[in-house]
């Protein structure tokens, strides 16, 4: 973080036309040239006050603002940082655009920046891809991290949920054939660097009502101090005795009854709660996004790739009447040789875990292999006289008639339990007798039982979402935890799911990557999609994960709940330490006109000016004091909120009240000690 930058910003910020839509700020402002004005004034007149007070006071006022501007451009600097170094990926170059989305049409090599949506071009090995588009044609490895930060390659393919490239990424191998989606200027790396610029971050409507609310308590303070002047005017003119209270007096007093701590640090904690989404990878669209995660009670989570590992195992050999597990898992393993698929390779993995049977050599077998299709959802391998078929229960019962064997009861009884607890079974047979049953099971990921708990304890209700059956579906709800979940989902039922819980007032949140999800993506609170999903489903999202893993979700609950935290704990703080500030200021500051009020002097302060100065400097340095934990956030653990309510008043509300008695005793002591006021 650049600290010159920051306090460059800051002086930037002094603008009053900025400062105008931060009211208490903007109120500090004015307090600060007026009191300049009055020390220059005194410099050449009699003064009301001494030079060196009004100067010592307004410099402090000046300081107070400062700070506070600091705080705002700290916070923003995150951001910034990381938009320059995002504009660094962003070149302009030669790309080959094609007349039609055919490999071997003809190209035309043309500068990046004269690309439209629309355009078709081609990329090969090597190239960087010049703008957001879909895969027409082609399938290749994707280098991300220039977005992502992730370094793993990716694969992106034309057809189904992968086909969405993002402008700035490099293809490593093979070629596409790319449709663009957007114009020059509206690409998803354009996006990104604006949101991840704080400074155009819209205010969430939290925000707003406590703006709002600052700015009523500044009028009402404000017309409050207003008056006391005549006041004090009349009561000196009345009794003959004392002298009216000063300018400098009145606007010292003024800006420590007004909430500058929160005015100060309102902007900063905003924009830093937007920054601690860009540091999980998470880009929200606005503040609003992440507000809103803070107050969701409804998580939907997709089944497969969130609460699972994304692909199912082989867990389990159970074999036939008369055959032996050994044989059925030498068996299973030959029919998996060929297979690349996370099951097929699950198999031979498990056959050598539990049996010891090393994989074969494929070149040493001369054997014939039978792909996996969707049509005949059976695969299988033919060596050495041997026919040896793997798939599922329906598909090779018809396969075993076939061949003129029959189904044996036991068989059916074993697909039935499997299927009944959720798992997947794949039955395995040679030539016309069925050999046993390979055991399929969802991985549920290791930990999300806890955190589902600790949900829980936040007051949010989780939802799995599968298109599974529902028995299939209810075993892996049981074994990860989740409170309720949704079988056999369609986007019509999605969308039906996520209305019924908005229209019983509930806040819900979910995460997709699919066409399928962009309505019900469109339809939550927060929608989180992944970055490797559809362009419709990033359109529909109002956060996008660039790390693609759906159980981020969880931490944009967290990070959003830290934000509103912050922001409460320290509005509570900030009125807190202004009640103290009262005692300490109020009896000073009419002292001159109301003896009596010295008896309200209960921290013993030195002297009215000594008293007056000690309150004004300690509002200011309060601010800096806080901007660490303003851009840091409160550290979140999941409390019922009655308990949280409490901790809060009693660390934020109670400390508010005694610090500020302790900071402004302390610096009345060394303002004595140094023979000033």
């Amino acid at each position: 973080m650049n600290i010159k930058r920051a306090f460059i910003d800051s002086i930037i910020k002094l603008n009053p036309f900025y400062l105008i839509r931060k009211p208490v700020m903007f109120v500090v402002e004015i307090g600060s040239i007026l009191t300049t004005s009055l020390f220059l004034y005194s410099l050449f007149y009699n003064g009301e006050e001494p030079p060196s007070f009004i100067l010592a006071v307004s410099i402090w006022l000046w300081v107070t603002v400062l700070f506070a501007n600091f705080a705002e451009s700290m916070a923003e600097g995150r951001g910034k940082a990381q938009a320059d170094s995002l504009r660094n990926t962003r070149k302009d170059l030669v790309s080959k655009k094609l007349s039609t989305p055919v490999l071997k049409s003809e190209s035309t090599l043309v500068s990046s920046s004269s690309l439209k949506k629309g355009d078709f071009v081609l990329i090969e090995a090597g190239d960087i891809i010049p703008g957001d588009g879909e895969v027409i044609v082609g399938v290749a490895s994707v280098n991300e991290s220039a977005v992502t930060g992730e370094s793993a390659p990716v694969i992106r393919e034309s057809g189904g949920d992968r086909n969405s490239v993002t402008g700035g990424t490099l293809v490593l191998s093979d070629w596409l054939i790319i449709k663009l989606t957007t114009n020059q200027g509206e690409a998803f790396l354009d996006k990104m660097i604006s949101m991840v610029e704080g400074a155009k971050r819209q205010k969430t409507p939290n925000e707003i009502a406590l703006d709002i609310l600052l700015a009523s308590l500044t009028i009402i303070f404000l017309l409050a101090t207003a008056t006391l002047l005549p006041f004090s005017i009349f009561s000196v003119t009345t009794s003959g005795k004392g002298s009216p209270v000063t300018l400098t007096t009145l606007v010292s007093l003024l800006v420590c009854l007004i909430p500058t701590t929160i005015g100060g640090l309102l902007s900063a904690i905003g924009i830093a709660g937007m920054d601690r989404m860009i540091q999980a990878n998470i880009i929200a669209m606005s503040g609003r996004a992440v507000e809103a995660a803070g107050d969701v009670d409804v998580l939907l989570l997709d089944k497969t790739g969130t609460i699972t590992l994304g692909n199912r195992q082989a867990s389990e050999f159970i074999p036939a009447y008369g055959i032996n597990k050994r044989t059925l898992a030498d068996t299973s393993q030959l029919a998996s040789i060929a297979d690349e698929t996370p099951e097929g390779r699950s198999i031979v993995i498990l056959a050598k875990e539990k049996y010891g049977i090393r994989e074969c050599n494929i070149q040493e077998l001369d054997a014939t292999f039978i792909p996996f299709s969707a049509q005949t959802r059976i695969s299988g391998i033919n060596c050495k006289g041997r026919e040896i078929r793997k798939g599922s229960a329906d598909a090779i019962y018809e396969y075993v008639k076939n061949e003129g064997g029959i189904i044996p009861t036991d068989i059916k009884l074993i697909v039935e339990e499997i299927a009944r607890k959720g798992g997947t079974p794949l039955v395995v047979a040679e030539k016309e007798k069925i050999m046993g049953v390979i055991q399929l099971t969802d991985i549920v990921k290791g930990g999300i039982k806890e955190r589902f708990a600790e949900l829980r304890n936040m007051g949010i209700k989780t939802i799995m979402i599968t298109g599974d059956n529902p028995l299939t579906a209810a075993a892996v709800a049981a074994e990860a935890g989740v409170d309720d979940f949704l079988s056999q989902a369609t986007p019509e039922a999605k969308l039906k799911l996520i209305r019924e819980y908005q229209a019983g007032g509930r806040l819900v949140a979910m995460t997709g990557d699919g066409t399928n999800d962009a309505p019900a993506l469109a339809q939550a609170d927060v929608a989180v999609a992944m970055n490797t999903g559809t362009l419709a489903a990033k359109e529909a999202g109002n956060m996008i994960d660039l790390d693609s893993n759906p159980t981020k979700l969880i931490e944009v609950v967290k990070i959003g709940k830290q934000l509103l935290m912050t922001r409460g704990s320290l509005t509570t703080f900030s009125i807190s330490n202004d009640v103290s500030k009262y005692f300490a200021i109020l009896p000073a500051a009419f002292a001159s006109t109301y003896p009596m009020l010295s008896v309200l002097n209960i921290m013993r302060l030195s002297t009215p000016r000594s008293a007056i100065l000690s309150a004004v400097i300690f509002n200011a340095l309060i601010i800096i004091c806080l901007i660490p934990l303003a851009l840091r956030g409160i550290k979140y653990r999941p409390v019922e909120a009655k308990i949280l309510l409490r901790k809060n008043l009693l660390i934020y509300g109670v400390g508010g009240l005694f610090i500020p008695f302790i900071g402004i005793k302390a610096i009345d002591m060394l303002l004595t000690l140094l023979h000033i006021f």
